[in-house]
């Protein structure tokens, strides 16, 4: 791998030929980036990560034999795995992407301010000094995707205070606003449960940091309050949430306001 300092070297993937030159020249005139290597399917990229070594893959998803998210799932198990970006014409993806630990999702056609983007987050992770730390694993979704025309948005979870259930979606209740991410609630469940989120509900996550209070409602259930509205609080949920609540305040974890 490259020193820190020193270019990336990269490998493209995608099974388009005009695709795969179009990335290949956008990523060598990036001034971050020492070395491209093309590969035009998932079986030569593999041969070639087999016996090379690269800080980063660019790979496309929707690809024949074995598509990018398959691919990319293989890279994380390698000892020393590739920095992973996702290029792709589709946005339906990206929330799988980010839960494989790629670092950054980008859309076809390929801006050169979003390639740049990309670089940079490649090179933090690459460059990484901490010996423990799985290069290009970031911490899972720390921050969703928001796709709206043609450009992503990421939303931050420390900003998000409660989730609310949309059919096949989730909205994200956050400073910012509220945002429609593509994603089962019991999916994002999963991810941010060990962040301080927790089920209220079933239709219904909340950060525990945004709880104010607990009060009842007008007929004697029980809502979490906070800054950005009420959220249920379902009988078969309230014991667990009040507990968690507690050892939250006990660990100091619950946020300070006056």
């Amino acid at each position: 791998m490259t020193e820190t300092g020193q270019g990336l070297r990269v490998l493209a993937i995608d099974d388009v030929p005009a695709a795969l030159e179009d990335l290949c020249g956008m990523l060598r005139e990036a001034p971050e980036v020492s070395d491209v290597v093309a590969a035009g399917d998932p079986l030569s990229a593999l041969k070639l990560l087999r016996s090379d070594e690269f800080d980063a893959v660019f790979l496309d998803i929707s690809m024949p034999g074995l598509d990018g998210l398959e691919l990319a799932a293989l890279l994380r198990k390698l000892a020393t795995p590739p920095v992973i970006v996702f290029v792709t014409a589709y946005e339906e993806h990206a929330v799988a992407a980010f839960g494989i630990g790629a670092v950054d999702y980008l859309l076809k056609p390929v801006r050169a301010e979003r390639l740049a983007e990309a670089l940079t987050r490649v090179g933090r992770f690459s460059h990484s000094e901490e010996p423990n730390q799985q290069r290009g694993a970031p911490d899972a979704m720390a921050a969703l995707p928001v796709e709206s025309g043609g450009r992503t948005r990421y939303v931050p979870r420390r900003d998000v205070q409660f989730v609310e259930a949309h059919g096949d979606y989730v909205r994200l209740h956050a400073r910012s606003g509220v945002h429609l991410v593509r994603m089962p609630i019991s999916r994002l469940e999963e991810y941010w449960s060990g962040a301080g989120f927790v089920r209220t509900h079933r239709g219904f996550l909340v950060a525990l940091a945004a709880v104010r209070e607990l009060r009842s409602d007008s007929v004697g259930g029980l809502l979490a309050h906070t800054d950005l509205g009420d959220v249920p609080v379902s009988r078969r949920h309230a014991r667990e949430l009040r507990q968690q609540l507690l050892r939250a305040a006990q660990r100091g974890e619950l946020e300070q306001r006056t």
